[in-house]
């Protein structure tokens, strides 16, 4: 179903440019203005069955698919303990500190931020190796040619050898909560400022747009496009790079938080904590379409698709399960 309340908004993009010109610039975040940083929702008890498949599960606060090799990675336990699952058997790997990122890494490999390093995990092995970095990890990022993008609590951005060598220390934020690397574009999302930053080259933030009234999680996906859950604003916001432009914002539901993207049908999944919901927007055309709403676990805080066979995954943050709704189910629910 089609919704009003799109907005194609590249005069909302400019003007908030203005806004925050001063902060992408300056040597310190000392003057920023600030807010406490959006969270989800707490969720309420589910009132429905979940859609498709749930399995028992300790609570999930992170959840990715690799996809080269469709093994699930849920960080569990508070954020100390790393699952992977692949074909039904569940690996548990200690993890030396408590996961604040799960993104994916070179192909096989899944990369964690914890305090002090980045991890990389062997999908298929569950070995660990680590990358020192010096302070709070918030965020973590690889580019193509292999080097690394770090994301600190204090707003630090380092940019990074593969080995851990640092390249380049740049401020001005006031956290670097997210990190997207594709394309030669790096853009980081600073949930306290709710604004996200493009990086100018090695050197210096560039452009910086507002990014709602809270702004939550951010994902890529493989036209370049960054997508943002706007937690406090309730809607779902798609910009792209070079330049950094905010080119759609849309009315989502309550409370979007977790964020996960099926290039194979051109679909990103929003969970919507305050509901219990997962809901799809197609958006092949440029003007997005509702094609799936679904009830879920309770406190859908992560999501991810397997990029292989487009099924969706929701982890539950309570404790109530890792649920699974097949591709096939949802084009049967349509």
């Amino acid at each position: 179903m089609r919704r009003r309340g799109w907005i194609r908004s590249a005069l909302v993009g400019v003007t908030a440019v203005t806004l925050l010109t001063a902060c992408s610039g300056q040597p310190d975040n000392s003057s920023n203005a600030t807010r406490e940083p959006a969270a989800p929702a707490v969720a309420p008890t589910a009132a429905g069955t979940p859609a498709g498949e749930v399995s028992a599960s300790a609570p999930i606060s992170l959840l990715l698919d690799e996809p080269t090799t469709g093994v699930l990675a849920a960080v569990v336990d508070s954020g100390t303990t790393l699952h992977l699952i692949d074909k039904g058997v569940t690996r548990s790997v200690a993890l030396p500190g408590k996961a604040a990122a799960l993104v994916a890494g070179k192909p096989g490999e899944v990369l964690i931020a914890v305090p002090g390093k980045i991890v990389r995990v062997d999908v298929a092995s569950g070995a660990l190796t680590t990358v020192s970095v010096e302070g709070d990890l918030h965020s973590v990022a690889v580019n193509a040619d292999g080097s690394l993008v770090a994301g600190l609590a204090d707003g630090r951005v380092l940019l990074l050898d593969a080995d851990g060598a640092v390249r380049h220390t740049i401020t001005g934020l006031s956290a670097a909560d997210a990190i997207d690397a594709r394309d030669g574009s790096v853009v980081v999302l600073d949930r306290r400022q709710s604004a996200i930053v493009q990086l100018d080259g090695t050197a210096k933030l560039g452009l910086a747009l507002r990014a709602g009234d809270g702004a939550a999680m951010m994902i890529g996906d493989h036209f370049g496009r960054r997508l943002v859950t706007d937690t406090d604003g309730a809607e779902l916001l798609v910009y792209t790079a070079d330049p950094l432009v905010l080119h759609q914002r849309f009315p989502v539901g309550s409370s979007p938080y977790a964020l996960a993207y099926d290039q194979r049908s051109e679909t990103v999944w929003v969970t919507l904590t305050g509901s219990n919901e997962v809901v799809g927007y197609e958006l092949s055309t440029g003007i997005p379409v509702e094609v799936g709403r679904y009830p879920t676990v309770r406190q859908p805080n992560s999501a991810t698709v397997d990029a292989r066979t487009g099924d969706l995954f929701v982890g539950s943050a309570t404790g109530d399960g890792l649920q699974r709704i097949g591709a096939d189910q949802r084009k049967r629910g349509q």
